[in-house]
C-alpha cells in the first residue's frame, strides 16, 4: 500500500472521475484481504451492492448493537437475500437484556455513555477487524455529512494502515436516491443508534 499512501492526492483525484464500481474494482485489484462493514443504515444498500459486485463474497462485517429497529432488522435481511451477502455478524459480549438491567442506555452526558459505546460497538468492531486483519476497508462515508468526514476522501488511512475506500464519497442523498432507484434497491430510514443523540456526532468506528 505503500504507492497508494505516496500518492494518496493524485489517486483521489483520478478516482473522483470514476463510477462506484469502478473505484471498488480497482481497490480489490490491490487489494489481498478486503472486507466491507455495514450496520444496514440509510443508503447502506448503495455499498454493498458496488462491493458485492466487485467481489462477491466479499465478507460483510455486521456489527449489531441489538438495539435496531424491526424495520431495520427486516431490511438487513431484505438486502442478504437479494445481494447474497457473506455477513459476518459480531454482537456484543453481554446481551441487550442484561445490559438494559445493569446499565441502561446511558444519555450522551452520562459517564456511563463511553462504557456502552465501547460495549455495543467499539468492542465487537475492534474483534471483527482484529479477525479479519483487512487490508482494504470498504465503507459508506460521504462528504457533508460531518467535519471529520469533510477531511477524509474516496481513499483515506487508518491509524492502524488501513486502507478506507468510499466510493460514493461524493455523492449526494439525492445521487444515492437515483442509484438506488436505477438498481432497484430498497432502503430504510427508520434507523437507530444508541450511541449518538446527535446526527452529526461520530461513533467512533470511522476515527481509527
Amino acid at each position: 500500500m505503500d504507492f497508494i499512501k505516496e500518492n494518496v492526492v493524485s489517486l483521489n483525484d483520478e478516482l473522483k472521475k470514476k463510477t462506484p464500481l469502478d473505484i471498488a474494482l480497482w481497490a480489490m485489484s490491490n487489494a489481498k484481504t478486503p472486507v466491507v462493514t455495514t450496520n444496514f443504515r440509510p443508503y447502506e444498500a448503495s455499498i454493498l451492492h458496488v462491493c458485492s459486485k466487485a467481489l462477491p463474497n466479499i465478507p460483510v462485517i455486521w456489527c449489531d448493537s441489538g438495539y435496531n429497529t424491526s424495520n431495520t432488522y427486516r431490511h438487513a435481511e431484505a438486502m442478504i437475500d437479494l445481494l447474497k451477502l457473506n455477513i459476518q455478524l459480531f454482537v456484543p459480549k453481554q446481551t441487550t437484556a442484561h445490559r438494559d438491567v445493569v446499565l441502561g442506555i446511558p444519555d450522551i452526558d452520562d459517564p456511563k455513555h463511553a462504557v456502552f459505546t465501547e460495549q455495543v460497538k467499539l468492542e465487537p468492531f475492534k474483534r471483527a477487524m482484529a479477525e479479519f486483519k483487512p487490508d482494504v476497508w470498504f465503507t459508506n462515508l460521504r462528504k457533508g455529512q460531518t467535519s471529520l468526514r469533510d477531511s477524509l476522501d474516496i481513499l483515506s488511512f487508518s491509524k492502524d494502515g488501513v486502507l478506507k475506500v468510499s466510493p460514493f464519497y461524493h455523492y449526494t442523498d439525492e445521487r444515492l436516491d437515483v442509484y438506488l432507484e436505477e438498481h432497484q434497491l430498497p432502503n430504510e430510514f427508520t434507523y437507530f443508534d444508541p450511541t449518538k443523540v446527535l446526527e452529526n456526532r461520530e461513533c467512533g468506528l470511522h476515527i481509527g
